[in-house]
């Protein structure tokens, strides 16, 4: 199983609720309609550290094709659209486990 997990760090600080609401239920969505996407969790920070991301996706599918299939999806495509428009900066970590 490869496990792809992505942190965000949302721009603007003021509709920061707003900005990890609708980006965590678009990104939830995507296991309706992607068939490589084995799973998906998708959490809201707690913490108030400085050094903290906003938001954390962890995918699972079954190797990197799946991985490759998810990231050109269309419906994954426009979820990246939305993303772009309000994540200042993301990680990521793709690792086999």
């Amino acid at each position: 199983m490869l496990r792809h997990i992505v942190m965000m760090r949302f721009a603007d600080r003021k509709r920061l609720k707003e900005s990890t609401s609708s980006t965590k239920n678009i990104l939830e969505n995507l296991s309706s309609s992607i068939e490589s996407l084995r799973s998906i969790e998708v959490g809201v920070n707690i913490s108030d550290r400085p050094t903290a991301y906003d938001l954390v996706l962890t995918a699972d599918f079954d190797d990197a094709e799946g991985l490759d299939a998810y990231r050109v999806h269309p419906d994954h495509v426009e979820a990246l659209k939305h993303i772009k428009a309000v994540v200042e900066k993301t990680a990521v970590v793709d690792y086999y486990c």
